[in-house]
Protein backbone atom coordinates (compact mmCIF):
# COMPACT_ATOMS: atom_id res chain seq x y z
CA UNK A 1 0.00 0.00 0.00
CA UNK A 2 1.25 3.17 -0.95
CA UNK A 3 1.84 5.73 1.95
CA UNK A 4 -0.15 8.87 2.03
CA UNK A 5 0.30 12.11 1.78
CA UNK A 6 -1.50 15.86 2.64
CA UNK A 7 -0.67 18.44 0.24
CA UNK A 8 -2.33 21.90 0.37
CA UNK A 9 -4.83 23.18 -1.94
CA UNK A 10 -5.01 26.74 -3.74
CA UNK A 11 -8.72 27.87 -5.26
CA UNK A 12 -7.86 30.03 -8.97
CA UNK A 13 -5.37 29.40 -10.48
CA UNK A 14 -6.09 28.02 -13.97
CA UNK A 15 -2.57 28.83 -15.43
CA UNK A 16 -0.99 25.79 -12.69
CA UNK A 17 -4.23 23.74 -13.13
CA UNK A 18 -3.62 23.62 -16.37
CA UNK A 19 0.11 23.09 -16.15
CA UNK A 20 -0.88 19.72 -14.03
CA UNK A 21 -3.02 18.96 -16.53
CA UNK A 22 -0.30 18.92 -19.65
CA UNK A 23 1.48 16.62 -17.86
CA UNK A 24 -0.85 13.70 -17.48
CA UNK A 25 -0.69 11.58 -20.51
CA UNK A 26 -4.61 10.35 -20.75
CA UNK A 27 -6.35 13.48 -21.95
CA UNK A 28 -6.24 12.99 -25.50
CA UNK A 29 -8.13 16.95 -26.47
CA UNK A 30 -6.31 19.63 -25.02
CA UNK A 31 -7.62 22.87 -23.94
CA UNK A 32 -6.33 26.11 -24.13
CA UNK A 33 -6.23 28.77 -21.00
CA UNK A 34 -8.91 30.79 -23.06
CA UNK A 35 -11.10 27.83 -24.16
CA UNK A 36 -11.46 26.73 -20.35
CA UNK A 37 -11.89 30.73 -19.30
CA UNK A 38 -14.78 30.98 -22.04
CA UNK A 39 -16.28 27.34 -20.57
CA UNK A 40 -16.40 29.09 -16.86
CA UNK A 41 -17.52 32.27 -17.62
CA UNK A 42 -20.71 33.53 -16.82
CA UNK A 43 -21.14 30.51 -14.26
CA UNK A 44 -19.99 29.45 -10.71
CA UNK A 45 -16.68 28.14 -10.96
CA UNK A 46 -14.25 26.34 -9.07
CA UNK A 47 -10.37 25.91 -9.61
CA UNK A 48 -8.38 24.00 -7.07
CA UNK A 49 -4.97 22.63 -7.07
CA UNK A 50 -3.44 20.70 -5.03
CA UNK A 51 0.59 21.38 -3.98
CA UNK A 52 3.50 18.64 -2.52
CA UNK A 53 6.10 20.46 -1.36
CA UNK A 54 5.31 23.51 -3.70
CA UNK A 55 5.36 21.14 -6.76
CA UNK A 56 1.89 21.30 -8.08
CA UNK A 57 0.25 17.46 -7.99
CA UNK A 58 -3.24 17.51 -8.76
CA UNK A 59 -5.85 20.06 -10.35
CA UNK A 60 -9.76 20.08 -10.40
CA UNK A 61 -11.68 21.95 -12.25
CA UNK A 62 -15.87 22.42 -12.05
CA UNK A 63 -18.72 24.60 -12.84
CA UNK A 64 -22.22 25.15 -12.17
CA UNK A 65 -23.38 23.33 -15.72
CA UNK A 66 -26.57 22.25 -15.59
CA UNK A 67 -28.16 24.55 -12.79
CA UNK A 68 -30.30 21.81 -11.54
CA UNK A 69 -28.35 22.06 -7.51
CA UNK A 70 -25.69 19.91 -8.90
CA UNK A 71 -22.14 21.20 -9.50
CA UNK A 72 -19.71 19.26 -12.28
CA UNK A 73 -16.56 18.82 -11.85
CA UNK A 74 -15.39 18.69 -15.52
CA UNK A 75 -11.46 17.53 -15.31
CA UNK A 76 -9.61 16.24 -12.73
CA UNK A 77 -6.49 14.33 -12.20
CA UNK A 78 -3.33 13.86 -10.25
CA UNK A 79 0.31 13.71 -11.74
CA UNK A 80 0.99 9.84 -12.17
CA UNK A 81 3.37 9.93 -9.72
CA UNK A 82 1.40 10.97 -7.01
CA UNK A 83 -1.62 8.87 -7.20
CA UNK A 84 -2.55 6.30 -5.04
CA UNK A 85 -1.41 8.58 -2.39
CA UNK A 86 -4.65 10.55 -1.32
CA UNK A 87 -4.24 13.71 -3.41
CA UNK A 88 -7.62 12.78 -5.60
CA UNK A 89 -9.59 12.24 -2.34
CA UNK A 90 -8.44 15.57 -0.59
CA UNK A 91 -9.42 17.44 -3.83
CA UNK A 92 -12.79 16.17 -3.85
CA UNK A 93 -13.27 16.39 0.14
CA UNK A 94 -12.03 20.13 -0.90
CA UNK A 95 -14.97 20.19 -3.41
CA UNK A 96 -17.44 18.04 -1.30
CA UNK A 97 -17.00 21.34 1.11
CA UNK A 98 -17.10 23.90 -1.53
CA UNK A 99 -20.34 22.70 -2.62
CA UNK A 100 -22.09 22.32 0.31
CA UNK A 101 -21.37 25.89 1.60
CA UNK A 102 -22.53 27.32 -1.92
CA UNK A 103 -25.57 25.51 -1.77
CA UNK A 104 -24.95 22.41 -4.26
CA UNK A 105 -26.93 19.07 -3.30
CA UNK A 106 -25.12 17.21 -6.04
CA UNK A 107 -21.24 16.29 -7.49
CA UNK A 108 -21.53 15.20 -11.73
CA UNK A 109 -18.85 14.23 -13.15
CA UNK A 110 -18.20 11.88 -16.47
CA UNK A 111 -15.44 9.46 -16.82
CA UNK A 112 -14.67 7.14 -19.80
CA UNK A 113 -15.23 3.29 -19.67
CA UNK A 114 -11.13 3.13 -19.64
CA UNK A 115 -10.18 4.86 -17.09
CA UNK A 116 -10.37 2.01 -14.81
CA UNK A 117 -8.76 3.65 -11.62
CA UNK A 118 -11.43 6.82 -12.25
CA UNK A 119 -14.28 4.19 -12.02
CA UNK A 120 -13.04 2.23 -8.65
CA UNK A 121 -12.46 5.46 -7.10
CA UNK A 122 -15.95 6.73 -8.17
CA UNK A 123 -17.76 3.32 -6.82
CA UNK A 124 -16.13 3.25 -3.66
CA UNK A 125 -16.85 6.55 -2.76
CA UNK A 126 -20.08 7.22 -3.53
CA UNK A 127 -20.73 7.89 -6.74
CA UNK A 128 -23.77 6.40 -8.85
CA UNK A 129 -24.33 6.30 -12.42
CA UNK A 130 -26.33 8.14 -14.18
CA UNK A 131 -26.39 7.94 -17.50
CA UNK A 132 -23.95 7.07 -20.66
CA UNK A 133 -22.82 8.42 -23.99
CA UNK A 134 -22.47 5.05 -26.00
CA UNK A 135 -19.25 5.51 -28.62
CA UNK A 136 -18.44 3.10 -31.62
CA UNK A 137 -14.98 2.11 -29.24
CA UNK A 138 -16.44 0.46 -26.20
CA UNK A 139 -13.79 1.92 -23.99
CA UNK A 140 -14.47 5.37 -25.28
CA UNK A 141 -18.17 5.27 -23.45
CA UNK A 142 -18.26 8.60 -21.14
CA UNK A 143 -20.36 7.38 -18.04
CA UNK A 144 -21.97 10.23 -15.68
CA UNK A 145 -21.66 9.86 -12.47
CA UNK A 146 -23.51 11.53 -9.80
CA UNK A 147 -23.10 11.91 -5.87
CA UNK A 148 -25.69 12.99 -3.16
CA UNK A 149 -23.99 15.37 -0.44
CA UNK A 150 -27.10 16.12 1.72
Amino acid sequence: MQQKIEVKIKEGEVETALDVYLGMHEFSSFHRKEEIEDQLKNRQSLILTAYKDEVAVGFLIGYDKYLDGSFYCWMLGVSPEFRRKGVLTQLMGYLFTWALKNNYEKITLKTRNNRREMLAYLIKNGFNIKNMEINPAIEENKILFERNLI
